[in-house]
């Protein structure tokens, strides 16, 4: 077997790279076909637990999409950053200390040869790989050492599809520059433009795509309206306030938006439940309002909460708590939450918790990264809902956390509401940390929380999958995947 490949790459990052993607794996796949997602190389805190360890959560909706199981094959180098200029590196999975270290160009050459294999395993093992590119293939300043644009193209032959947000303006002109900063082998392989975002009466665009048609030869293929709830977690950026549910708003839920935060994608559920609005929070102002208190999980917790303390929130997170606000924290956030971080190996930095909940963390040098499916023992308060529901999810994260002794003996307790410490509420009960990642995303804990049944993904796949199959001219999809 002998995978034919199909590219999506972009003029911009957010042009629409990942979703389109995603919907062309479920397209594919319903048509009978064995599918695998590939990018070479993803820059995002969004990570995903897979076997043999992580993954960018984007390949790992694109693996379901496809019906296929997620593999760190399908994004063997994922970049995470820690700071403005320094990104944790993993390889095929696991943390690679030694490329996190090295120079940019320098890891570009020394991972392709593992990347490239990986991309000809999954071609020999496949009928389709649908490929994703990073940013812009066009990049001269990076174009010698970019692994993850026309380089896997061209590895792969691929079918290309060169999208673009038309809401920015100037989609045009961000076609064709790409397409004429390409080699003319490179240009070959890009089969068709996607404008993206689109609104409006699409006859107003012309003569714009036959006249780019003239100066490329590379027709239009697509122009897909706006489409803000496709269901779909977005990939690097947050969610707005569009991000609000149907019917009358009962429930504000504010996530705090810290410069490293990390699997935003978990909270993607949220926005299809009754009555709720999401909203980010960097601001002490942004919190007037807020039902719930989120501090999500964090690539840079002892960073974070430094940028936390430094706008304010950590009093008006303190002044919600002590009213009796619901607070929850995820991960790094579950760490945030207490007396201390320390950190005898360097692996984070020591701080001051927020002083939310009786307990300490101390960072590990090993990180954990793995499934794990646990059952809420019995909480209290705001989170009493949640008692005796199993819950299936992960864990990514260096560090352990504990009860404060001294606190304990003074009759400040930790109430540990999961096994082996994954969940500790404090005694007036409306705090709640853990470690478990993709709680919202478990249907029995939206039900338990909301009372609601949101989407599944299988039916947020097949709409991504029925909206390109509407909005693709005839033929286009299947001409990308015959001979050529």
């Amino acid at each position: 077997m002998s995978a034919k490949s199909v590219m999506v790459l972009g003029t911009t990052s957010g042009a629409g790279k990942s979703w389109l993607t995603t919907a062309l794996c479920r397209y594919y796949a319903r048509q009978g076909l064995k599918v695998a997602p590939f990018k070479a190389q993803n820059m995002s805190n969004n990570a995903r637990v897979v076997s043999g360890g992580e993954i960018g959560s984007a390949q790992y909706f694109q693996a379901l999409a496809a019906g296929a199981v997620p593999d760190v094959r399908m994004n063997p180098l994922l970049l995470k950053p820690e700071k403005d200029t320094q990104s944790q590196v993993v390889l095929m999975g696991q943390v690679n200390a030694e490329l996190s270290r090295m120079e940019w160009r320098g890891r570009s050459a020394s991972v392709w040869p593992v990347v490239s294999r990986a991309l000809d395993e999954l071609i020999a093992e496949n009928d389709v790989v649908v490929m994703e590119g990073a940013g812009s293939p066009a990049e001269i300043n990076l174009k010698a050492s970019d692994i993850v644009n026309m380089r896997a193209a061209q590895h792969a032959k691929a079918a290309c599809l060169l999208v673009t947000d038309i809401d920015r303006g100037g989609a045009f002109a961000h076609l064709y520059g790409t397409w004429a900063m390409l080699d003319e082998a490179e240009r070959k392989l890009i089969k068709g433009f996607v404008l993206n975002k689109f609104r409006g009466d699409a006859k107003l665009l012309a003569p714009g795509p036959q006249m780019l048609q003239d100066m490329t030869g590379v027709p239009t293929v697509a122009t897909l309206p706006m489409w803000w709830q496709h269901g779909l977690p977005e990939e690097d950026g947050v969610f707005d306030d569009r991000s609000v549910a149907s019917g009358a708003v009962t429930r504000t839920v504010a996530v705090i938006a810290y410069p490293r935060i990390s699997n935003l994608d978990e909270f993607q559920p949220l926005k299809n439940v009754p009555g709720l609005r999401l909203k980010w929070v960097r601001s002490p102002a942004d919190l007037m309002g807020a039902d719930w208190v989120i501090l999500p999980g964090s690539k840079h917790t002892s960073g974070d909460l430094a940028w936390l303390r430094a706008q304010g929130l950590d009093r008006a997170v303190a002044a919600h708590a002590g009213r009796g606000g619901a607070v929850l924290g995820i991960c790094g956030g579950l760490q945030m939450l207490g007396e201390a971080l320390i950190d005898p190996h360097g692996i984070d930095g020591n701080a001051p918790g927020l002083g939310l909940l009786p307990v300490v963390t101390v960072f590990d040098e090993a990180k954990t990264v793995r499934h794990r499916q646990a059952a809420f023992t019995p909480l209290r308060g705001l989170w009493a809902g949640l008692s005796g529901v199993e819950v299936q999810g992960y864990e990514i994260h260096h560090g352990r956390t504990a009860p404060h002794s001294a606190m304990a003996a003074a009759g400040d307790v930790a109430h540990a509401v999961m096994p082996e410490g994954l969940a500790w509420q404090n005694q007036a009960g409306n705090v709640l940390g853990l470690y478990l990642h993709g709680m919202f995303e478990d249907p029995r804990v939206l039900k338990a929380l909301f009372g609601a049944a949101v989407p599944t993904l299988d039916s947020v796949f097949d709409g991504l999958a029925d909206y390109i199959a509407e909005h693709f001219a005839p033929g286009v999809l299947q001409s990308l995947i015959s001979n050529r």
